[in-house]
């Protein structure tokens, strides 16, 4: 996938108004997806991922992920976002979901193993989270 086609379906699933809205919704969803898996993990769905998106997940190589739950990860990109908690929430959704036709399956299952059970609502419907 190219990164206009990401950026487009990340505006269209979320229903944003503009482009821009939709670069900072992946930008800050990316980059706090970047704080909370393990660094190595970040670097492989990167490789899989348009170059511009793959960026915001690069720089942690080698290290582990921080712990914090799902409701801290919504506050911390609507912080990033300088959006609503409810809307950030919306926006952390659709890039999940571009994510996951994005990416390989197998990646996309490596990725939700850094996740804890409480992600579940944000992985796209009959998705499995397994816990860390």
């Amino acid at each position: 996938m190219k990164y206009d086609q990401f950026i487009k379906h990340v505006q269209s699933v979320a229903q944003l108004d503009s482009r821009e809205e939709a670069e900072r919704a992946t930008r800050a969803t990316l980059e706090t997806i970047r704080e909370r898996i393990v660094g190595d993990e970040g670097k492989d769905l990167a490789s899989q991922l348009p170059k511009d998106n793959g960026e915001f997940l690069r720089g942690r190589e080698g290290e582990n992920g921080q712990h914090f739950g799902m409701s801290e990860f919504i506050k911390m990109v609507s912080e990033k976002e300088n959006v609503e908690p409810t809307a950030a929430a919306m926006h952390v959704r659709a890039v999940f979901s571009v994510l996951q036709s994005a990416v390989s399956p197998g990646e996309f299952a490596d990725l939700q193993a850094n996740f804890s059970p409480d992600y579940a609502e944000i992985f796209a419907a009959g998705s499995t989270v397994v816990s860390q």
